[in-house]
């Protein structure tokens, strides 16, 4: 067992570890003040590469492996959670799904553009009554011979009103329940797709969330993702990728929330000396880093797993429900650290706690996690 980064993850965590901090950092406050889309720093994420850290180089990509995605994924999240939800998005669900099931001429299509940062992709899953229950789409996507018309309500939808490219999963035949699901790629712009208004939401509140509506929308049948009835299984497994991501955006909430309340209590005094030096601090640090540290084991398993290409549904799972739950707990006690600082937007750690609570619900609640786990430990 190697619990070393190479020098190659090392140089990839610190180039991460800069732009969050010279160019995510400056504006974060403002960004979630006012909901605003981080547009131009989307760009420079795709110019970095950051927008399709997995996909292959013929595709555009940068060709790096799960364990850099999640070294990216930390150091962006310590900053800007709003800013690395759309790059776990864009990467897990939509560049690793058209990669691993699309067609060659899907992926020429949307991939190469998608990996550059030139499109933002978005993945359409959760509706008003099929969250958790992903197998109770009630969205529609008729079969017509060359086409499909699709009708339904997507909610939740993240970067909903920014993207170009969506997929959409939807019910063909609902006699085949989960086999007759299917995955679809859905342009911007196309007649009958509407977008609702943004959600006002309690944190990330840089990433743009709306409500999608499909009104007869017509969609050409080379736009389905793999065969007939592999929706559901396709979902299923983008969104495995996909809490890996979620499991580092956890991560690196909680570890810039820790390295905050660090920092305050060397420099906060109370009684004559830092607060560091007080007991009851002192121990809040220390079951912080405990915690920040198993979480972040998790994480680098569930991605090594990946790597290797073993199955990593549950390793998945139980790094989500875990840098979730840590991320939630300190981030609360990284408010309380720095006390009535705490509650004031200049210290930071207020947004963190708020960015921290989503990260216990998308892309599977952890309610959703502990069946994914104890399901498994039942089977075997």
């Amino acid at each position: 067992m190697d619990f070393k980064l190479t020098e190659e993850h090392k140089l990839i965590r610190d180039a991460a570890r800069d732009f969050a901090n010279t160019e995510l950092l400056p504006g974060v406050i403002d960004r979630d003040n006012k909901q605003k889309f981080p547009k131009e720093l989307v760009k420079k994420m795709g110019d970095l590469g950051f927008l399709g850290i997995m996909v292959d180089p013929k595709y555009g990509g940068s060709g790096m492996d799960a364990i850099s995605y999640v070294l990216i994924m930390e150091e962006l999240s310590k900053i800007d959670a709003s800013a690395s939800v759309i790059v776990s998005v864009n990467n897990s669900l939509v560049c690793y799904g058209l990669e691993a099931f699309g067609s060659e001429d899907q992926k020429q299509k949307y991939l190469t553009k998608l990996a550059t940062g030139e499109f933002v992709g978005a993945f359409c899953l959760s509706e008003p009554e099929a969250g958790s229950d992903a197998t109770s789409q009630r969205t529609t996507a008729i079969d017509k011979g060359d086409h499909y018309i699709i009708n339904g309500t997507k909610n939740w939808i993240t970067s909903g009103g920014r993207a170009d490219v969506y997929i959409v999963i939807a019910q063909t035949d609902k006699h085949k329940g989960s086999h007759g699901i299917n995955a679809f790629i859905v342009e911007k712009g196309t007649p009958g797709f509407d977008i609702g208004p943004k959600e006002d939401k309690l944190g990330i509140r840089g990433s743009d969330t709306h409500t999608l509506q499909f009104n007869d929308v017509k969609v050409p049948k080379e736009n389905r993702i793999g065969d007939d009835g592999s929706g559901f299984r396709f979902a299923m497994k983008t969104l495995s990728g996909g809490r890996i991501g979620i499991a580092a955006q956890a991560l690196g909430i909680a570890a810039g929330a820790y390295e905050l309340a660090l920092k305050y209590s060397k420099e906060r005094k109370a009684f004559g000396t830092e607060i560091c030096n007080h007991q009851a601090i002192a121990f809040k640090l220390a079951d912080m880093y405990v915690d920040i540290e198993a979480a972040r084991h998790l994480v680098m398993k569930a991605a090594w797993d990946k790597d290797q290409g073993n199955n990593y549904d549950v390793s998945s799972a139980m790094a989500k429900l875990f840098a979730s739950k840590v991320a939630m707990e300190h981030t609360v006690e990284a408010v309380q650290i720095h006390g009535g600082n705490g509650f004031v937007k200049e210290y930071h750690v207020e947004r963190l706690m708020r960015d921290a609570k989503i990260t216990q619900i998308y892309e599977g609640t952890s309610e959703i996690q502990k069946i994914v786990i104890s399901r498994n430990l039942i089977k075997e």
